[in-house]
């Protein structure tokens, strides 16, 4: 599996679904963020995981206070379940209602990650994501 570009197009964002342990360990050995989607019966679960990146990779609070802003308003606006996790390096939404809104909100997640807000802020538009 290729490194995924930063940022990357949702359409590139792996689908894990059966095959997460694998999927984390290429993320791990590239030294890069862990993004990926899976299937849950009619729902998708996306993660992200900065620790993969290694020590080297710090993910800033602002980052943190945005990721956390955009993951409430998703769980206020029911687009993810209340048991979304909210870093501050691994983040989690269960319940997201399409594959494509799970990719383009794995996208915006692994952006984040890196440091563009930019996605997030079009992903979640209405919460407070300032950089």
């Amino acid at each position: 599996m290729q490194q995924l570009p930063i940022p990357c197009p949702g359409h590139l964002i792996p689908d894990a679904t059966d095959r997460f342990d694998p999927v984390y360990r290429v993320a791990k050995a590239q030294r890069a963020v862990f993004v990926g989607i899976e299937r849950e019966g009619e729902r998708w679960t996306v993660k992200a995981d900065a620790l993969t990146a290694g020590p080297g990779h710090v993910v800033v609070d602002a980052v943190n206070v945005a990721m956390r802003a955009a993951i409430v308003r998703l769980v206020h606006e029911r687009e993810a379940g209340s048991d979304a996790f909210a870093g501050p390096v691994y983040f989690m939404l269960h319940g997201v209602p399409s594959e494509a809104r799970a990719r383009q909100l794995a996208a915006a997640f692994h952006a984040a990650l890196y440091g563009d807000l930019g996605p997030l802020r079009l992903a979640v538009p209405g919460a407070d994501v300032d950089e």
